[in-house]
């Protein structure tokens, strides 16, 4: 399983890409995207998804 973004909220602060172990997550267009054959839910890394974790508007980091 992987995390998507919701671009409709992504607010392109750049906050997650820097967190993400795998380097999943890159800008595409104007907003970032995660690209789910890389996205591991940070698990070996972390106890909790770090996109979802510093993500400053609630609910656009999630469960694809």
């Amino acid at each position: 399983m992987s995390y998507r973004i919701i671009a409709e909220q992504c607010t392109a602060c750049g906050a997650c890409e820097f967190e993400c172990p795998n380097q999943a997550i890159s800008m595409v267009k104007t907003v970032y995207s995660i690209d789910p054959a890389k996205c591991t839910e940070c698990q070996g890394y972390f106890d909790k998804p770090q996109c979802a974790s510093v993500c400053p508007v609630e609910k656009t980091c999630v469960p694809a």
